[in-house]
């Protein structure tokens, strides 16, 4: 019996370890959003460099990031903006994808790491 049991409490520990997953979509920011809610327009929500908090849309779902999360998307987008590079003059008024591994419990988003493009 235990050598049965101990693989299977393996494979169930591995499987809880692996539950991240990958989200692409938009990132808005968080404030904005919360303020066009009604209307669901968020064009006009694009990140600033004062931005503290964001959302990601995706699949048509709008996910909070954590309070990590929030921190790691201030400062890829910081970096995304100020990257030496020959860029589109508009690119701080464009919506911004993002790639976003972590795990969604209810509207929000535990954030593992994000990458902007």
């Amino acid at each position: 019996m235990r050598k049965i049991l101990s693989p299977v409490v393996l494979l169930f520990f591995a499987s809880t370890l692996s539950s991240a997953e990958l989200w692409t979509g938009e990132l808005f920011d968080a404030n904005c959003v919360e303020q066009h809610k009604e209307i669901q327009k968020y064009e006009e929500c694009i990140p600033a460099a004062r931005t503290v908090a964001f959302f990601l849309q995706t699949s048509g779902r709008i996910l909070k990031l954590d309070a990590g999360g929030n921190r790691k998307a201030a400062a890829a987008w910081k970096e995304y903006i100020d990257k030496p590079r020959v860029i589109d003059p508009d690119v701080k008024t464009k919506p911004l994808t993002a790639t976003v591994e972590g795990t969604v419990s209810g509207d929000e988003i535990k954030v593992d790491s994000i990458q902007l493009r």
